[in-house]
């Protein structure tokens, strides 16, 4: 099985305009609500691989129960844990006459710490081969949190996928999850540099490797691809050309392929393939849609050609 964890899940609500215009009524199309956040993206993502995933995560009040229903019809396996504060919610709105898209991201509120606690005893008693946290954090929820969950993986013996930032991805330091998905700018952060060049970046990946963040390192560079770093081997994979029209879920999407690459038994250099071409099909799509797999199917062509 494979366990998708959502620290901080939300309502993303998604709309179009002509244009963004200020001291002006601004008439959006209708809106369109989803289950958002970063575990419950990975688990939408592998519904369209065809491979399921049980969804963990806290919710609660108007937005929580919204969540929940949204899942269902969805056909997601999931258990929310009841934090009696109101899910938080997103807002995406796309300009149609310029293409740009704006991202409104507001914060969670502050929940008990006693959620994570109950969020590790699930871990313990679902036992999966997987499990990818993904997301930030709400307020209320110690650093160590993400810490606690590589913990419990280890303890029953399963695979952990880490795809956070800021503070939470460096609790994690010495933990040494199975994988790590930073961006360029989240581990210049993390080995306290200002700049990392594209030449440099297989080398500072591996310095996380030997500060036990993880044992893999996969290093996000948006439309140049990806670069998948272990202690014994480094594989840079380029992204395919495609027009793009939004990056939401695109980085949640390439855990997504990545996972499910190495669920099916792939190696780790086929595993980021998959990765950069779902999170590449994810790009075409617009608003919060993800991908089509049969995009991820051509996608991956080009990309073993090349």
């Amino acid at each position: 099985m494979i366990l998708t964890i959502t620290l901080n899940p939300c309502i993303d609500k998604s709309s179009t305009l002509p244009i963004l215009e200020p001291e002006t009524k601004l008439r959006c199309a209708e809106v369109v609500h989803e289950a958002g956040g970063g575990g419950i993206n990975v688990s939408k993502a592998l519904k369209k691989l065809s491979l399921p995933s049980f969804a963990l995560f806290p919710a609660g009040g108007h937005n929580g129960n919204m969540l929940c229903s949204i899942l269902k019809k969805d056909d997601i396996l999931f258990h929310a844990i009841d934090t009696q504060v109101e899910t938080r919610e997103n807002w995406i709105v796309l300009e149609n006459n310029t293409n740009h898209q704006f991202r409104f991201t507001f914060p969670g509120r502050k929940v008990s710490e006693d959620i994570i606690h109950r969020i590790v005893d699930k871990i313990r008693s679902i036992k999966p081969e997987f499990i990818i946290a993904s997301g930030s954090m709400p307020p209320g929820l110690p650093e160590s949190s993400y810490g606690m969950i590589i913990d419990a993986a280890a303890e029953i013996g399963c695979k952990c996928v880490i795809d956070t930032s800021g503070s939470a991805l460096e609790a994690i330091k010495g933990r040494k999850a199975f994988l790590i998905k930073p961006n360029i700018g989240e581990m210049s952060k993390l080995l306290d540099m200002d700049k990392i060049a594209p030449h440099e970046v297989a080398d500072c990946a591996h310095k996380l490797i030997e500060e036990e963040y993880s044992s893999f390192v996969v290093v996000s560079m948006g439309a140049d691809g990806a670069w998948l770093v272990g202690k014994e081997e480094r594989h840079f994979v380029k992204a395919p050309s495609v027009p793009k029209k939004s990056t939401v879920g695109a980085g949640d999407s390439m855990v997504a392929g990545i996972t499910y690459a190495l669920h099916n038994g792939c190696s780790i250099k086929e595993a980021i393939q998959w990765g950069v071409a779902c999170g590449s099909a994810a790009t075409m799509n617009e608003g919060t849609q993800l991908f089509d797999a049969s995009t991820v199917e051509l996608l991956l062509k080009q990309i073993q050609l090349s």
